[in-house]
């Protein structure tokens, strides 16, 4: 379905795009201060959902229901620029699988984050 390389690809891909857009830069240049570390870590998150790695270790929605001032537009776009970044890798039956996961992580995300906040 995929290899690691195209994890690494899909990762480096999307964080780029995410990181230039208007909307989702700033969040992510507020937050993050080391970025190689980061998509690293981003990497094997990523692995972890679409290859089964077992390398990921970390919490990530409660990493993220620290940030202030998400909201439900946000994870759209997120979710809009991963689609995209998928589709332009070329590997279908990673696309479908990665699509699948991505609005899985982010209909989890929102839901815990509007939770938190209440």
């Amino acid at each position: 379905m995929c290899s690691e390389e195209d994890v690494v690809r899909l990762v480096h891909a999307f964080y780029a795009r995410a990181r230039a857009d208007a909307q989702l830069g700033p969040v992510f240049e507020a937050h993050v201060e080391d970025w190689p570390a980061h998509l690293a870590l981003l990497v094997d998150f990523w692995s972890a959902m679409l290859r089964g790695t077992r390398r990921f270790r970390g919490a990530p929605v409660q990493r993220h229901m620290r940030l202030d001032g998400l909201d439900e537009a946000m994870f759209a776009r997120w979710l809009a620029l991963f689609r995209q970044t998928t589709a332009e890798l070329g590997n279908a039956p990673m696309q479908q699988l990665a699509d699948e996961m991505a609005e899985r992580v982010a209909a989890t995300f929102l839901a815990r984050y509007r939770d938190a906040r209440g």
